[in-house]
């Protein structure tokens, strides 16, 4: 396996949200909408973006469209932040290298390998480290992540196969999404000494995954609320205020199944309703957005103002937008 050269730098600890993708309500990108929430993650204070992703729709984006997605990220954020995207979709590993090369030409500064795509369910581990460093050794010097995605199937790499994977110096991003402390804390030691950065997806672990030495979190409820997920990236270990990141904990957990529910269309409805000019359009089937939905998601919403206030947090929409949507 080739090693990647010294000026390949760890990802900045922190919030890296997994991006939605704003539709036009003729089904196509909104291009100048992305501009916009690619602004406002960083107004809420984003560590970096994870454009491209299973948030973003990405399957049910043509091969042009996540290069220009990712493409107007990278450009618009200039700089400001990292930014991470998907780069493998399935077929043969030296296909997806090539994608893996095409995806890094627009900029970023790793890209995502789907876990689920380079091993079949009923493959073994063994299988899965052979093509992974398969594809390491067809990338350069790329940087890569994986990305335990739900989609196809949630291929889990356990600390074992990271154990594999990390001497060849090129994984420096993992979206956690095995939901269990336990291995979360064995997947940060393992990890140690190496320029890896895990950011976890469950919210309930999230606040014990950080105080285990977690680099982040890079989680779904970041499109409805993240100012605290920002939030809980900077208090999580202050002494000063435990019970307030134990009610925001508690209320991370209680809130879990509001935000899963059709999602991503959910979170582009929160957004609506929080000022933010976005259509809840979603090419992904996802399930209805029914009125009874929207009815819980306003008051999930009601109940994230009511914490922001009382932890005097600031709302990144109150400041960058003028007013709600009608």
């Amino acid at each position: 396996m080739s090693s990647v050269t010294s000026s390949v730098a760890s990802l900045p600890q922190g919030f890296i949200p997994v991006m939605l993708t704003p539709f036009l309500d003729s089904g196509e990108v909104d291009y100048e909408g992305l501009k916009a929430l690619t602004d406002l993650y960083l107004e809420a204070g984003a560590a970096g973006l994870f454009a491209n992703c299973l948030s973003s729709e990405m399957y049910e984006l043509s091969v042009e469209e996540r290069l220009h997605v990712t493409r107007t990220v990278v450009e618009h954020t200039a700089g400001r932040v990292p930014v991470v995207a998907t780069g493998t979709f399935g077929g043969p590993v030296r296909e997806q290298a090539q994608f893996v090369k095409r995806i890094y030409e627009t900029g970023v500064q790793a890209v995502i390998v789907i876990t689920g795509l380079l091993a079949e369910e009923d493959e073994s581990d063994d299988v899965f480290i052979q093509r992974a460093k398969e594809l390491i050794s067809l990338t350069g010097e790329i940087p890569l992540g994986f990305y335990e995605c739900p989609v196809p199937y949630k291929r889990l790499i356990d600390s074992k196969v990271l154990a594999e994977l990390l001497p060849s110096n090129r994984i420096i991003y993992h979206k956690d999404t095995c939901l269990d402390l336990d291995e979360v804390v064995r997947r940060i030691k393992v990890a140690e000494g190496y320029r890896f950065g895990l950011y976890d997806a469950y919210m309930v672990n999230a606040v014990a995954s950080l105080r285990a030495g977690a680099a982040g979190l890079s989680c779904i409820q970041g499109n409805i609320y993240p100012e605290l997920i920002v939030w809980i990236c900077e208090n999580y270990d202050n002494a000063e205020r435990r019970e307030a990141v134990e009610m925001v904990r508690k209320f991370f957990i209680d809130s879990m199944d509001i935000v899963h529910s059709a999602y991503p269309t959910v979170a582009k409805y929160c957004l609506q309703k929080r000022g933010f000019p976005i259509s809840t359009y979603t090419r992904r089937d996802v399930g209805e957005l029914t009125a009874d939905l929207q009815a819980r998601a306003d008051l999930l919403l009601e109940e994230v103002d009511q914490i922001q206030a009382e932890l005097g947090i600031p709302s990144v929409f109150r400041k960058t937008f003028e007013a709600p949507l009608k």
